[in-house]
């Protein structure tokens, strides 16, 4: 799993099923009007948001991250699903709480896939 590439076809695979799964257990919180193409697409652009984005965050909230021991994640998770739907108008998201939630989901794919990945 070195291949930067292949690390980001995962990423993306990852997302685009993070927010499918998110938008079905939250109902019409987060919403893609029943199109798969959306859910592709924001999947890809959430990826790009996480790729490039996300990093430079994480190190601007550090001091946040480290004095809520990592809890301040859960908001920077939200805030990058906040910004994807920001940046692809197809995926509409309601609130705050839809969007960290939608980030806590995600991110639990995320983990269940790549240990089923290193598995292989």
């Amino acid at each position: 799993m070195n291949k930067p590439f292949f690390r980001f076809m995962i990423r993306w695979i990852v997302c685009g099923l993070g927010l499918w799964i998110a938008a079905g257990l939250l109902g019409g919180s987060i919403s893609y009007n029943e199109r798969i193409p959306v859910i592709v697409v924001a999947g890809l652009v959430l990826a790009i948001v996480n790729t490039l984005i996300k990093p430079i965050v994480v190190l601007l909230s550090l001091p946040a991250i480290l004095f809520s021991l990592g809890l301040f994640m859960i908001v920077v998770n939200g805030l990058m699903v906040m910004l994807a739907s920001a940046l692809y108008s197809q995926l509409e998201v309601n609130s705050f709480s839809a969007a960290m939630l939608a980030g806590v989901i995600i991110g639990i794919v995320n983990y269940l896939v790549t240990t089923i990945i290193e598995e292989i």
